[in-house]
């Protein structure tokens, strides 16, 4: 398979944890972005408490000489305030991706919801990235061809496409990237790893569902429900032994749809747990255009690897964890959580000429 025409190059820390800020004491990481109606472009970090309490965060990004450099910050725009999104003992709105979606005139944000159960996929929508709206957990039709309640499992790593594209049956449809986590023993002891029938490998995998554009822009509640779900890509390379999970929005370029991805190696504890022995490494693969299912491009080596101090060391150690790419004055900026605890920014740039 063909790599990937695209390198990352580190650029700096952004943003780290504000001292004596309780909402932050366990750290900043993993933001989703956006351009505001003023046209300027905000982080939406996810924020840390004692306890693991996750929140999100608005933060307008400062630039320097056409790189990001730091933030102002600017409060909360969403907090586990609803019944589903704590448990005993737990709670959280945790590593939200952010898409503008131009057909729907709103940013889409998935996030994960850290309840009762464990963490769950839920979608807001927002005009401005300051006001959201709450669609509910998303929920996934039963297909009986694949035999599986994709309902069953927790769902993470989850992000719109921006544009439409065409689903499997040839409708007009919004597509979103997921991750199902087939291990049932995190919600019902002796159930053990279940994966649909046909599908070799039970790690943890990319998969996409789609929506139907047409109910969507007659019904915004309707993007909770996705349907028509395929397999895109499984571990394939050293880096992803572990697992692999979907980061920013899928960026359109020449080749087809750019996914900047994670890879993971190590041991991983529950779901439930902040890792210690894992090794988070950035990735890529390039989707075909037409049919954004199947996989044309893809890294044999992680473009970006734990390796600095601030991404080494932190509440979670070895981390390079993507979650958003922004242009700033005709240059690509990946950002992305460090260590758990900060957030760090790379230029994405072409190998070779588009």
């Amino acid at each position: 398979m063909p790599d990937v025409p695209y390198t990352l190059t580190r650029q700096g820390v952004v943003m780290t944890p504000a001292p004596g800020d309780s909402r932050e004491a366990e750290g900043v990481l993993n933001p989703a972005s956006g351009r505001g109606p003023d046209g300027e472009l905000y982080l939406l970090p996810r924020l840390v408490a004692e306890g693991n309490v996750s929140r999100v965060g608005l933060a307008k990004v400062r630039i320097e000489d056409g790189v990001p450099v730091g933030v102002e910050r600017e409060g909360i725009v969403l907090e586990p305030d609803r019944e589903w999104e704590r448990g005993v003992g737990n709670a959280g709105v945790e590593d939200p991706r952010v898409t503008w979606i131009a057909a729907l005139g709103r940013h889409v944000m998935t996030y994960v919801a850290y309840g009762p159960l464990g963490p769950r996929t839920a979608l807001a929508v927002s005009e401005d990235l300051r006001t959201w709206t709450r669609l509910g957990p998303a929920l996934f039709r039963y297909d009986d061809a694949l035999d599986t309640d994709l309902n069953l499992f927790h769902n993470k790593d989850t992000v719109f496409f921006p544009e439409p594209v065409t689903a499997p049956d040839g409708t007009p449809a919004l597509a979103v990237l997921h991750r199902p986590m087939w291990d049932l023993d995190e919600t019902k002891e002796g159930q053990g790893v279940r994966v649909p029938p046909g599908i070799e490998d039970p790690r943890q995998s990319i998969w996409i569902s789609y929506v139907p554009l047409a109910e969507v822009q007659a019904d915004l509640s309707r993007l909770c429900l996705w349907e028509q779900h395929r397999l895109v890509a499984a571990p394939e390379f050293a880096f992803e032994e572990l697992k692999i999970g979907g980061g920013p929005p899928p960026l359109r370029v020449p080749e087809g749809w750019l996914v900047i991805h994670h890879g993971v190696t190590g041991v991983i504890d529950s779901a439930f747990s902040q890792q210690q022995k894992v090794n988070y490494a950035a990735g890529a693969m390039i989707l075909d255009a037409d049919d954004p299912s199947r996989v044309i491009a893809r890294t044999s080596e992680p473009l970006l690897a734990p390796e600095t101090d601030d991404e080494r060391s932190g509440i979670v150690p070895n981390v390079v964890f993507p979650t958003a790419i922004e242009e700033v004055d005709g240059r690509l900026f990946v950002f992305y959580g460090m260590a758990d605890s900060k957030i760090g920014v790379a230029l994405l740039e072409r190998t070779v000429p588009a």
